[in-house]
């Protein structure tokens, strides 16, 4: 083995092995018309945290687009569910059976209007409160104890304001820089939840 090729070793990223220990999701509709969308929030939370990671989430498995990593020496399996956001636990309880992973080592990403764009909130379970991906992930498991990462992306407007066609609005520009600043924390978040702090990033991030 040359130099080169000592280097070349040296800097390549470890590759997934060994059991899937942790399950990243992030909801979202498919199809270039859902693209950047506020209820696409989960999907631009996995592309932030895969670019950083350098991992291509790409792979057609369990009714998603996967990819993998290992995050705090633990295999972590990334989920762009492609059932649509209504049917998101058909792909998340179908990995889960496959690896045998419990709903506390499953973090999901997904849009919550009660928050203003930037901001996150990080909970370790609890209802689905009115999410319909979140609704059918607790609804097939029967478990609500996975941890989830609500990101904001805004309330509507005015009250008569059709929430289906706010959820599927794209973002303004200004509203869109506050996500992306929030989206920046998505990967330490992860890594905190890999290494079993949520305690700590919920203390840093959540708010």
């Amino acid at each position: 083995m040359d130099i080169f090729d000592k280097l070349f070793k040296a800097a390549a990223p470890a590759q997934p092995s060994g059991p899937v220990e942790l399950i990243v999701a992030g909801l979202g509709n498919p199809g270039k018309d859902y693209e950047n969308t506020r209820h696409n929030a989960g999907f631009l939370a996995v592309d932030r945290i895969s670019a950083a990671l350098g991992i291509r989430v790409d792979r057609l498995k369990f009714k998603s687009l996967c990819g993998e990593a290992v995050i705090e020496g633990k295999r972590v399996l990334f989920m762009k569910p492609s059932t649509f956001m209504n049917l998101s636990g058909q792909a998340v309880t179908e990995a889960m059976g496959f690896y045998k992973v419990p709903p506390e080592r499953v973090l999901i990403f997904y849009d919550d209007i009660s928050l203003p764009p930037g901001r996150l909130r990080i909970r370790r379970k609890g209802s689905d409160g009115g999410h319909n991906g979140m609704k059918n992930i607790i609804y097939l498991s029967g478990k609500d104890t996975f941890p989830r990462v609500k990101i904001g992306v805004g309330a509507k407007p005015h009250p008569d304001y059709n929430l289906a066609d706010w959820v599927l609005s794209r973002f303004q520009p200004d509203e869109r820089k506050a996500l992306d600043t929030a989206l920046e924390h998505t990967i330490d978040i992860v890594k905190l939840v890999a290494a079993g702090k949520i305690d700590e990033a919920m203390n840093r991030y959540s708010s």
